[in-house]
């Protein structure tokens, strides 16, 4: 099949987190599978611009990306010659995968699909809860859904979920949706052993012995804060909190802990972390946490269930169900007291962390490898491109 992913940012703009790597790794596994897959995103990174090639196709392990410059209105990702080729192109493809809500390019995508009666689906990417919508942007958020985000739903041949509870969020607005596709992630195994020096802050954090981490995109919907004031509650505990830092997000941290008086038991690395630095931090770690607001899938946690790591989790992280289906960690209530006691609970306990460690690196690797889960995606988009050339035809 012939296949278009619309996404707003790609690599190498790696400070907008598990999005990026998890689309790309989709498309690389599709590409791999003998499929024609092509990505249309920006060179948007942050306030700069990615280093890549502008409209041309740019191989990436087999995937064919075009990037197109966004010079105005760079925080929805406008860009004009992308909605110029999307209408000269969009016909030939069989399907089109559009990634996120909220910003142009998938407007443009879905326009362009609809015109062309080309079937697309939706991954919201965790970007419709109605909590996170209420915290932040409420009332521009609330327009732009009624106005956009609504119509392309509802004219999408399917909307990809991650998790039951994403596919719970997005059914909550009672919208006359087409099916939810609830497919999972992927999770890459671990990179092989390098003898590439660790840098000192990371090595650093790993110096002072077992700690509880917190790996990725550091912002409020991570529910950062409520790691922090847990500390309170379980004084044999330290954590390190490593990641892209979003909007400044990490000196609001930091003095939350000062506030708290848990510094001393705190190390927060904000910056991007990768190669021997991140596998370094995970070896460290006896126990990985996630306390979101929301978090439609949640990569980093399964990539420390891939590595052996027990998870405490908050029931608002889409993987918390799998977590407490194969007591893989803790699912806790996104209180100070209990996710202390969650942490203090596993902490204190080596052997139940081993136990529960390994049970979780068992079922990622059987269920959640990239091929399985480029396999099912691909069934999805043949089917819809099989009901829509059915349709053309009796049209």
């Amino acid at each position: 099949m012939r296949l278009l992913h619309v996404v707003p940012t790609y690599l190498p703009a790696v400070r907008y987190g598990g999005p990026i790597r998890s689309v790309h790794a989709l498309c690389r596994e599709l590409a791999a599978a003998g499929h024609d897959v092509q990505v249309f995103t920006t060179n948007v990174d942050g306030s700069a611009d990615s280093d890549v090639p502008l409209l041309q196709p740019v191989d990436l392990d087999g995937v064919k990306v075009t990037y197109f410059p966004s010079r105005i209105l760079r925080r929805l990702y406008w860009s004009p010659p992308m909605q110029r080729r999307l209408s000269a192109s969009v016909a030939g493809f069989d399907a089109v995968h559009l990634h996120a809500v909220y910003l142009w390019p998938i407007l443009a995508g879905a326009r362009a699909a609809r015109a062309h009666g080309i079937p697309y689906v939706i991954s919201p990417r965790g970007m419709l809860v109605p909590e996170l919508i209420r915290r932040k942007s409420r009332w521009v958020k609330q327009a732009w859904i009624g106005l956009i985000e609504r119509p392309n739903l509802e004219a999408a041949a399917a909307i990809h979920a991650t998790s039951t509870v994403e596919a719970e969020h997005i059914a909550s607005f009672g919208w006359r949706l087409p099916r939810i596709a609830m497919i999972p992630h992927g999770v890459d195994d671990p990179p092989p052993p390098t003898a590439s020096p660790l840098s000192p802050d990371v090595a650093a954090a790993i110096a002072c012995g077992p700690m509880v981490l917190a790996f990725g995109r550091i912002s409020w919907e991570k529910g950062l804060d409520r790691l922090i004031a847990a500390l309170v509650y379980a004084p044999s505990v330290r954590a390190v909190i490593a990641g892209d830092d979003a909007d400044g997000h990490a000196a609001f941290l930091a003095s939350e802990a000062t506030r708290l008086g848990v510094a001393q038991r705190l190390t927060i690395l904000p910056r991007h972390v990768s190669g021997a630095d991140k596998e370094a931090l995970f070896a460290a770690a006896r126990l990985f946490a996630m306390t979101s607001l929301s978090e439609n899938f949640g990569i980093a946690a399964f990539e420390a269930m891939r590595r052996g790591l027990p998870v405490v989790a908050t029931p608002d992280v889409g993987m918390s169900e799998i977590v407490r289906e194969i007591d893989a960690g803790a699912v806790v209530e996104p209180t100070p007291k209990a996710i202390a006691a969650g942490l203090d609970t596993l902490f204190s306990d080596p052997e139940a962390c081993r136990r529960r460690g390994e049970a979780g690196r068992r079922h990622v690797i059987d269920h959640y490898g990239w091929p399985a889960v480029a396999q099912r995606m691909a069934e999805l988009y043949r089917s819809i491109a099989d009901v829509s050339k059915r349709e053309r035809a009796a049209a």
